[in-house]
């Protein structure tokens, strides 16, 4: 069976139905892996206990990024090849991307009072996370409150695709603009400059969130299309009812 048979909705249940439970164990245990790790790991020398917050916010950050990618994909799909699933699959990514996002702002924070000295700065990384904070609201409000659902998404999927330009500015911004925020540590030429004590915890957090977010989105995409055909069915009924 091809890859592009799944995009029967039909199809695509089964194999969401097959696949979650064994996500979901995969993400138990390697958040319980990633998790013993990130208590032993060593504190900083300059930092101390404060960067172990590290293991919260890189990963959040690394997926609220992944989620509007995904949704820029998911729009063309809408827009351009009219996949079944794809605004499907937009839809479900949206809250769990904003979720991380917020997330990613919340640790960042918290991580920025101690070593900053305070909560917030304006600077060009922050700034540019807090935009795709608000274009994530954006999206979701105009899934949520659009009357019709098919304009809805189409309003979404086009918003999308101008937020994309956002990503490579949050990717960048730390080498484009002065800034509080600390350039690239972890992929960078020359290897990562953390240590490996630490950097080994950090990957197995991050492949850890990266398990949460496809459970959660395979999830969020299974009860978005039930929710669909309950709708469609409903309308049905009442269109049935109204021609008796």
């Amino acid at each position: 069976m091809a890859v592009i048979d799944f995009a029967n909705p039909t199809r695509f249940l089964k194999l969401a139905n097959r696949l979650l439970p064994w996500l979901a164990v995969a993400t138990v245990l390697t958040f319980a892996y990633g998790l013993n790790g990130a208590l032993h790991a060593p504190d900083d020398y300059q930092q101390g206990a404060t960067v172990k917050i590290m293991f919260l916010h890189v990963p959040s950050a690394w997926l609220g990024m992944f989620g509007w990618m995904l949704m820029s994909v998911a729009a063309l799909g809408t827009l351009v090849w009219r996949h079944p699933l794809a605004d499907v699959a937009g839809k479900a990514a949206a809250p769990i991307g904003a979720a991380f996002t917020l997330l990613c702002l919340v640790t960042g924070s918290l991580w920025g009072r101690p070593m900053w000295g305070t909560y917030w700065v304006w600077d060009a990384r922050l700034t540019s996370v807090l935009v795709l904070f608000l274009l994530y609201l954006g999206v979701l409000a105009l899934y949520w409150t659009a009357e019709e659902p098919g304009r809805g998404a189409r309003a979404a999927a086009i918003l999308t695709l101008v937020g994309a330009v956002n990503i490579p500015i949050i990717k960048f911004s730390v080498d484009w603009w002065n800034t509080l925020h600390q350039p690239a540590s972890v992929f960078r030429m020359g290897g990562s400059s953390i240590d490996p004590s630490i950097l080994h915890p950090l990957f197995a957090m991050a492949i850890a969130f990266t398990l949460l977010f496809v459970t959660l989105h395979l999830a969020a995409m299974r009860n978005e299309i039930l929710r669909r055909r309950v709708r469609a069915m409903r309308l049905i009924q009442a269109q049935g009812l109204a021609s008796a």
